[in-house]
């Protein structure tokens, strides 16, 4: 998932950058209004989280900028305004969550993946391949009944596989949805990480379920 951060706070933005990069999110920062309707303009990314009070531009207005130019990225509105007139305000603009400063991380990010999930058509929180299943709200994955034991990063890239599944994912696709943006796609980081997937999906199953489209990327699919 890759999370568009508009924070001014810039002790608050590193704990979100720190905590959703640890969960396997890709997350670009930016520190006023402007800059974050400029970098929200540039598209690729899966949530929005912008605070409300920010300086140049408050969110408010970028996110009625986002809506004008039918820009619907899911937008969670964090901000420290609790009056119900507030909330009000930031959803009649076209935000789709809200969440009131303090607020706890894990809840954060439960209502990011839902976010995510609710754009791709992914309502449900179970993907079901074969005999494999993604649990997107748990964060785990079993075959056969079996726990994989997949890392946050490697979750991030069979989770990507998954809501793409039957279609081609990219190595472009899967750098930008779930590395940072300094992370060198020329290395072999994405192929190593695909790698360590597919030994713990098809390792020890006849079934292969994650296959290289040469030259193209990834696809998950049941092999006919």
């Amino acid at each position: 998932m890759r999370v568009l951060v508009v924070e001014d706070n810039r002790q608050l933005a590193r704990l979100l950058e720190q905590g959703l990069r640890e969960a396997g999110c890709s997350v670009v920062l930016a520190h006023d209004g402007r800059a974050g309707l400029r970098v929200a303009q540039e598209g690729g990314h899966d949530v929005l989280v912008v605070d409300w009070l920010l300086p140049e531009l408050d969110g408010l207005a970028l996110l009625r900028a986002l809506r004008r130019a039918r820009d619907a990225t899911p937008v969670l509105m964090l901000t420290a305004r609790d009056a119900v007139a507030d909330r009000v305000a930031a959803l009649d603009a076209g935000a789709d969550d809200y969440l009131v400063k303090p607020f706890a991380f894990v809840e954060l990010l439960a209502r990011l993946r839902a976010l995510e999930r609710r754009r791709k058509g992914a309502a449900a929180s179970v993907i079901a391949v074969a005999d494999l299943e993604i649990d997107t709200v748990g964060r785990t994955a079993r075959r056969g009944g079996r726990e994989l034991g997949l890392s946050a990063r490697e979750f991030a890239v069979l989770e990507r596989l998954a809501l793409g599944r039957g279609r081609i994912v990219t190595r472009e696709q899967l750098h930008d949805h779930v590395y940072d943006a300094a992370a060198d796609l020329a290395s072999n980081v994405v192929d190593v990480h695909v790698a360590n997937v597919r030994k713990k999906v098809d390792v020890g199953f006849e079934c292969k379920l994650i296959h290289t489209r040469r030259g193209l990327g990834y696809v998950l699919e049941v092999p006919t």
